[in-house]
């Protein structure tokens, strides 16, 4: 079985703390890839640095909690460009925090207008703002491609993500016994709409803390994905890794 941990943020602690371990306990457990994610400005370099590791790659962008930093567009395509990045990301709209919802929107649209101009996948983060997000992709039709990720909602709101041209990504919210809504997910959407991710080390799995998590994880949450859907490991370890490979274009 072979798996993509499709979003991680491999330069936070305690993760960076332990890059040669990390790396090897994913190998050890069929992970075979990891998108290092960005966050911030001053990340850009330490996931650039981390992309030159075998089965380690770039995702370059500003989250709609750091907004309010001085994104330019041409220091954002060199970045990309340095770091060999396969997608733009984190990026995204968020109603929980004080940066305003105007200059999020500015931000996430010079990011989706890079995106296409360098033809690359996004990786989105939403919260609290779905309705707006669907409105906003609408202007992206018909080259928007990308992931929704950590997505923890319902069946139809993921179709209609799906539709715009997006991979739904599910993580550790499908392990936890309550999260209904999400394994209603999880187990409805077809299956080539769905990868996999961790976030680590920002979602908890079901007995495993958010701080605990790495990519190795990535094979239990793919193993809970199986189960609810009633397929093999096997199964799913491939369906998921094809979907990246055919967003990636790899």
């Amino acid at each position: 079985m072979i798996w993509v941990d499709t979003h991680c943020h491999l330069d936070v602690s305690p993760l960076c703390d332990d890059v040669d371990g990390v790396v090897a306990r994913s190998r050890a457990a069929g992970v075979e890839t990891i998108i290092a994610v960005s966050y911030d400005l001053q990340s850009w370099s330490a996931v650039t640095q981390l992309a030159r590791r075998p089965g380690v790659l770039a995702a370059i962008g500003l989250h709609p909690w750091k907004a309010d930093e001085p994104l330019e567009k041409t220091a954002l395509i060199a970045a990309l460009q340095r770091a060999k990045a396969v997608a733009v990301g984190e990026i995204g709209l968020d109603s929980k925090v004080p940066v305003p919802r105007d200059r999020q929107v500015d931000v996430l649209r010079l990011q989706l207008d890079v995106a296409r101009e360098l033809d690359l996948p996004v990786l989105l983060h939403c919260r609290g703002a779905f309705e707006e997000m669907l409105a906003l992709l609408e202007d992206y039709r018909p080259w928007l491609r990308g992931i929704i990720h950590a997505f923890s909602r319902g069946p139809d709101l993921a179709q209609r993500f799906a539709e715009l041209g997006l991979y739904v990504a599910f993580g550790g919210a499908i392990t936890q016994p309550n999260a209904h809504r999400a394994q209603a997910c999880a187990k409805s959407l077809p299956l080539e709409l769905i990868v996999v991710e961790t976030d680590a080390p920002s979602i908890a799995l079901q007995g495993i803390a958010a701080e605990k998590v790495e990519p190795a994880h990535t094979a239990t949450i793919g193993h809970e994905l199986a189960r609810l859907r009633g397929i093999s490991p096997d199964e799913a370890a491939m369906a998921t890794t094809t979907n990246v490979a055919a967003l990636l274009r790899i």
